[in-house]
C-alpha cells in the first residue's frame, strides 16, 4: 500500500470549525446564575436572622411572648363566645316556631304536615306533639293534674314546633307567614322579641371582639415595629457600609423581613399553647359546674384550622411590621 492511499488527515494550516454558542445558551446560564445567587442571598439572610435571635434567647422569647398574649386575647374570646353559642345547644332551637293545629285534624294529618314542613329549605327540623302529649305535659308542669282530669274534653290541640334554619327577623317573619297559611294551620306563633334579642346579643360579640382585634393587631404592629427599629439601630454602621459600596434598599431590608416573619411564627405558635392551656385549664371547672346541672357540656378546645390560621395571620403580621419599620427608617440610612 502507498502513502497516497493512506487517508488524508486534515492539511496544516487549514483552520478548524469552531462551534457557535447561541445566545439563548447565554442567556440560560446568566438566569440559572441569578436564581441561584437570589436563592443564596435569601437562604444567608433567613441564616443570619435565625442566629441573631437565638443569640439573645431571653430577649426574642419575651417578644414573642408578649405578642403571642397579644394575640391570643381576641382568638380566645371568640373562642368563648363559640363555647358559650354551643352552650345553648342551639340558638335556633330558642327562636322555634310553634303551630298549633285544628282540634279536628288527626295525628296522622298532622304527621303529615310535619314531613311536609321538614322539606322545606328554611327549616331544620320540625316536631310533631300529639294532643294528648301536650296534655299530658301540662299537667305535669302545672301541678294541676287532677283538675285536668275532670275536664270532660282534652282542650288542647295538636302543635308543631318548627326549627327554622336562620336567625334573622325578616326571614322569620315571612317564614311563619308563610307556615300559617298551610292547610290545617290554625295559628303560628313567634317570639321575635327573644328574636331580637338573641341578635342583638351575638353581634354585640362579633363587633366587641372585633373591635379589640383591631386594637391589638394596631398594638402588634407597634411592638413587632418598636423591636426591628432597635434592630436597625444596632446595626447602623453595617447598614450605612452596605449602601456605601451599592447594596439596594431591599438586600437590606430583606434580614428584617425574616425576622419579623421569625418573630410572628414564635408569637403564633406561643399563642396556640397559651390557648390550648388556657381552654384546658378552665374546661375542668366548666366540666364541675355543668354536672351539677345534669350536663355532659365541656369547653371544645382549638381547632387545628383555627390554629393554623392565627400562625399563619402572626407570620404575615409580623412581616408586615417589619417592612413598615424598615420602609420608615430606610431614608435615614444613607451613608453619610
Amino acid at each position: 500500500m502507498s502513502a497516497n492511499d493512506l487517508p488524508h488527515g486534515p492539511e496544516e494550516g487549514t483552520p478548524r470549525r469552531k462551534t457557535r454558542e447561541r445566545p439563548e445558551d447565554h442567556d440560560s446560564q446568566d438566569q440559572s446564575a441569578s436564581l441561584a445567587a437570589y436563592v443564596e442571598n435569601h437562604r444567608a439572610s433567613l441564616a443570619d436572622s435565625l442566629h441573631r435571635l437565638f443569640s439573645h434567647p431571653f430577649g426574642s422569647f419575651f417578644t414573642c411572648l408578649v405578642m403571642g398574649i397579644t394575640l391570643s386575647l381576641p382568638m380566645g374570646l371568640s373562642l368563648l363566645l363559640n363555647n358559650v353559642e354551643r352552650l345553648g345547644g342551639s340558638w335556633q332551637r330558642a327562636a322555634q316556631i310553634s303551630l298549633f293545629l285544628d282540634l279536628k285534624a288527626s295525628e296522622s294529618q298532622g304527621q303529615d304536615l310535619r314531613e311536609q314542613i321538614e322539606k322545606m329549605p328554611d327549616v331544620i327540623e320540625a316536631q310533631l306533639i300529639s294532643r294528648d302529649d301536650a296534655l299530658k305535659e301540662l299537667q305535669q308542669q302545672s301541678g294541676l293534674g287532677e283538675a285536668l282530669k275532670e275536664l270532660p274534653e282534652n282542650p288542647l290541640p295538636a302543635v308543631i314546633s318548627v326549627t327554622p334554619r336562620q336567625i334573622d327577623k325578616n326571614q322569620l317573619d315571612a317564614l311563619r307567614q308563610r307556615l300559617s297559611e298551610l292547610p290545617g294551620v290554625q295559628q303560628a306563633q313567634l317570639d321575635l322579641v327573644w328574636v331580637e334579642r338573641l341578635s342583638a346579643i351575638l353581634k354585640l360579640g362579633d363587633r366587641f371582639v372585633f373591635g379589640l382585634t383591631i386594637l391589638l393587631v394596631l398594638t402588634l404592629l407597634l411592638v413587632i415595629g418598636n423591636t426591628i427599629r432597635l434592630h436597625i439601630e444596632n446595626r447602623r454602621n453595617e447598614i450605612e457600609v452596605i449602601k456605601l459600596v451599592g447594596g439596594t434598599d431591599g438586600y437590606v431590608r430583606r434580614p428584617f423581613l425574616y425576622m419579623g416573619a421569625l418573630y410572628g411564627l414564635g408569637a403564633g405558635i406561643l399563642s396556640w399553647a397559651l390557648l390550648a392551656f388556657g381552654l384546658n385549664w378552665l374546661n375542668s371547672s366548666v366540666v364541675n359546674l355543668a354536672g351539677l346541672y345534669g350536663s355532659d357540656f365541656g369547653l371544645a378546645g382549638v381547632p387545628v384550622d383555627d390554629g393554623l390560621s392565627l400562625t399563619v395571620g402572626a407570620v404575615l403580621l409580623g412581616w408586615i411590621g417589619a417592612w413598615l419599620a424598615v420602609a420608615r427608617h430606610l431614608r435615614e440610612l444613607a451613608p453619610r
